[in-house]
């Protein structure tokens, strides 16, 4: 058995890889002469100053209580999936949303699972609150092979496969789950918010407004805050599907969105995404017969399991393909931290309500948040 200090090392090693990974893959993207928007040159567009974006209220909550257990102004929940043996890195994520945020808000919890929730695991997240914690269990169908899925091809795929997570079967069975169900879920059917949250992050910022509020107030459907490029292996077919999806349903695709993050000005899939890790969305987005359309089309052609479509990117190209930008929005106050990469906003070293260093936190300098200031 490796000691608690060999694994801390050993995670450290993988953290860097992935990071060195990323950083190829970013760097064949920037040295392609097609990496461009609307026919800029890469230098032109790089120093493009960002595109003007509206002044959003930050609303206070009129008459609403926030005291564990009182109807919240909006109806929402902190969400994740997570196993029993995932307790310690959820408590403290937990630790460090409730000291920075939701001890002053105290929206509900909902934890997920493919399996029973063990009484530790229950008494060891609920230790932490005071705000309502639901524990649900996967509903039959949302986890595992759907019956068109050719599981020797899956299975081949997945023995052969050299990229992040490419052996996994139950990671795959994580991203359709996260693409496709996550908001049908019986626990969550009331809501109209979710913010997703995860084992082993970091909240850097102290959080003094109410992001769901915020959300439903400026009529934003997507929230996001950190946004890499994809490895191209996993999703070899991705774009190509989609491209067929917008072909045959082109009544479901509005006049104005910004499909021009995730297409280049050649038309080639620029892979950018939202790390979905971190995501504060209206569901009824999700609920919308285009997302669901567009999930079905992804799901009959297998991409999850014959390649490794993560939950990222079908978010990512949905929230594209279907909304405008105003919808969207950019959480850039919110310093955050997922293994291998994280946000830190400017100055946040020396003052202001977050404590983190902006060099360690370099999410902000990606190619594609870059993008996403470009384009309006």
């Amino acid at each position: 058995m490796l000691s608690s200090r060999r694994m801390v090392a050993v995670a450290k090693v993988l953290g860097l890889l992935a990071v060195a990974g990323l950083l190829i893959h970013m760097g064949t993207a920037l040295l392609s002469p097609n990496y461009n928007i609307n026919g800029e040159d890469l230098v032109e567009w790089w120093n493009k100053p960002p595109a003007e974006t509206k002044v959003l209220e930050r609303p206070q909550a009129s008459g609403a209580s926030y005291e564990p257990g009182a109807e919240k102004p909006v109806k929402a929940a902190l969400v994740a999936l997570v196993r029993n043996e995932e307790l310690y890195g959820l408590r403290k994520a937990m630790r460090e949303l409730e000291d920075r945020w939701n001890h002053k808000f105290n929206y509900p919890y909902i934890f997920l699972n493919d399996k029973p929730f063990t009484d530790k695991f229950k008494k060891g997240v609920q230790d932490l609150t005071k705000a309502p914690v639901q524990f649900g269990i996967l509903e039959p169908g949302s986890w595992g092979y759907p019956e068109w899925i050719d599981q020797n091809k899956a299975k081949h795929e997945r023995e052969t496969a050299t990229y992040i997570k490419g052996r996994s079967e139950s990671y795959r069975f994580m991203c359709r789950f996260q693409s496709g169900f996550i908001y049908k879920h019986p626990l969550l059917q009331d809501l109209e918010y979710y913010w997703r949250i995860e084992p082993d992050v970091h909240y850097y910022c102290d959080i003094d407004y109410d992001p769901f509020l915020f959300m439903k107030k400026n009529d934003l459907k997507y929230g996001w805050n950190i946004a890499p490029s994809e490895y191209e292996p996993t999703v070899r077919t991705l774009w190509n599907t989609t491209q067929e999806f917008m072909l045959r349903n082109q009544d479901l695709i509005p006049e104005h969105n910004m499909i021009d993050w995730v297409r280049d000005s050649h038309g080639k899939y620029t892979r950018c995404h939202f790390w979905s890790n971190f995501e504060i969305v209206d569901l009824s987005f999700y609920r919308s017969k285009e997302y669901q359309a567009y999930f079905d089309f992804l799901d009959k052609a297998g991409g999850f399991f014959y390649e490794r479509w993560g939950d990222a990117p079908v978010h990512s190209i949905a929230v594209s393909m279907f909304l405008p930008k105003s919808q969207v929005h950019y959480f850039n106050d919110i310093g955050y931290y997922h293994p291998a990469m994280s946000h830190c906003p400017e100055g946040s070293k020396e003052s202001g309500k977050c404590v983190c260093d902006p060099k360690e936190g370099w999410a902000n300098g990606f190619t594609c948040a870059k993008r996403w200031r470009q384009i309006s």
